[in-house]
C-alpha cells in the first residue's frame, strides 16, 4: 500500500522532477541537430544527467525565495544575471537581456531591450514551479508574484501568462483531493488569455480520450512560445500523472522544446506524487541533486513559517 507523500516530499519531488524532466529532455530538444549541439556544448559529459537554463533559473528562484523570505524581483534579477552559464542553452534574447542587467541596467527596462513588446517565450514558465510551491496557500499572492517574476525577463502578456499558469498548476497539484478535470477547470477559471484558454479547453476534452502525437502537437503545440508549450506540459502531466518515465517518453515523442516541456511537466508531477515517485537510478545521476533537494526542503520550511507572505508585498 503506497503512502501519501508529505508536503516536504512533494516540494522535493517538484524541484527534482523539474530538473530530471529538463535533463532527460535536453538531448532531444530540436531533434537530431539539437541533440548534437547538446553533446558539443558538454551537456552529456560522463554519466551525469546535466540540466539546462530551465533548472538553473528555477533553482536560483527557489534560493532567492528562501533567502529573501519571498519574492524580491530586484535581487532575483541580479542573481539570474550574475549566475547564468551560457552553455546551458540560454536563448539569444535571454543572454542579451541578462548581460544588460549584469552591467547595471534595471530589469524594468532591460526586459524590453531585445523585444519591444517583451518576450512571449516559455522562459518564465519553465522556472515557475518554486513560486507555486512557496505561495501554494495564497492563490492571490501567488498570481501577483508569478506575474512579477515572469516580467523580469518576459514582459509580453503571453510570456507572463505562461509563468502564472505553471506556477498555479504546481500549487494546485499539491491539493489532497486532486482530480484532473477539476484541476484543469481551476486553471481555466484563472486564465485570461484566449491563446491559453482554448488549449486548456482542448486538454479537458482529451481527458477521456487518447489523441495521437500529431493531434497533440498540432492542437497544443511544442514550440518555445509560452502559449504553445505550457498547456502541452499540463496536458502531458494529466495524461501520465502517475508514471514519470511514461510522461518523459510522451514529451520526447512529441518533439520540439522537449527540455522545457519536460521541466514544466516534471515539476507538476513531482508536486503531485512526491520524490518517491521519481526513478531513483536517474536521480542518483542527476547533476547537483543534493543542492536541489536542500533548497526544496528549505523552501518548504519557509512556506510554512508564520508570516512568510509578508515580503510578498514586493510582488505587488
Amino acid at each position: 500500500m503506497s503512502t501519501v507523500p508529505t508536503l516536504e516530499e512533494r516540494f522535493v519531488g517538484s524541484l527534482l522532477g523539474l530538473a530530471l524532466g529538463d535533463a532527460l529532455g535536453a538531448k532531444h530538444e530540436g531533434g537530431i541537430l539539437g541533440g548534437i549541439l547538446w553533446v558539443l556544448v558538454g551537456g552529456t559529459r560522463g554519466e551525469k544527467l546535466w540540466w539546462t537554463d530551465d533548472t538553473q533559473m528555477a533553482v536560483g528562484l527557489a534560493e532567492s525565495l528562501v533567502e529573501c523570505g519571498g519574492l524580491d524581483p530586484d535581487r532575483l534579477a541580479r542573481r539570474w544575471a550574475d549566475g547564468y552559464e551560457t552553455w546551458r542553452g540560454y536563448g539569444h534574447g535571454a543572454r542579451k537581456l541578462l548581460a544588460r542587467v549584469r552591467q547595471g541596467e534595471d530589469w524594468r527596462s532591460a526586459n524590453r531591450s531585445v523585444f519591444p513588446d517583451g518576450s512571449l517565450g516559455n522562459g518564465a514558465a519553465m522556472r515557475a514551479a518554486p513560486l507555486g510551491l512557496f505561495y501554494y496557500a495564497d492563490p492571490e499572492t501567488l498570481a501577483r508574484a508569478a506575474e512579477v517574476a515572469a516580467s523580469i525577463t518576459h514582459a509580453h502578456p503571453l510570456g507572463v501568462e505562461g509563468g502564472v499558469l505553471i506556477a498555479r498548476a504546481t500549487a494546485l497539484a499539491l491539493a489532497e483531493d486532486f482530480e484532473p478535470g477539476a484541476f484543469l477547470a481551476a486553471l481555466l477559471a484563472g486564465c485570461r488569455r484566449e491563446e491559453f484558454r482554448k488549449r486548456l479547453e482542448l486538454a479537458r476534452v482529451w481527458l477521456g480520450e487518447s489523441p495521437d502525437l500529431r493531434a497533440v502537437s498540432r492542437g497544443l503545440g511544442t514550440a518555445v512560445t509560452a502559449h504553445e508549450s505550457a498547456v502541452t506540459a499540463v496536458y502531458a502531466f494529466c495524461r501520465h500523472r502517475t508514471d514519470f518515465m511514461e510522461l518523459v517518453k510522451f514529451v520526447v515523442a512529441l518533439g520540439g522544446d522537449t527540455d522545457t516541456i519536460g521541466a514544466m511537466a516534471g515539476g507538476i508531477f513531482g508536486a503531485r506524487n512526491g520524490v518517491a515517485a521519481l526513478p531513483a537510478d536517474l536521480l542518483a545521476r542527476l547533476e547537483a541533486r543534493e543542492r536541489i533537494e536542500s533548497v526544496a526542503r528549505a523552501l518548504c520550511a519557509s512556506s510554512e513559517a508564520p508570516g512568510h507572505g509578508r515580503s510578498s508585498e514586493r510582488a505587488r
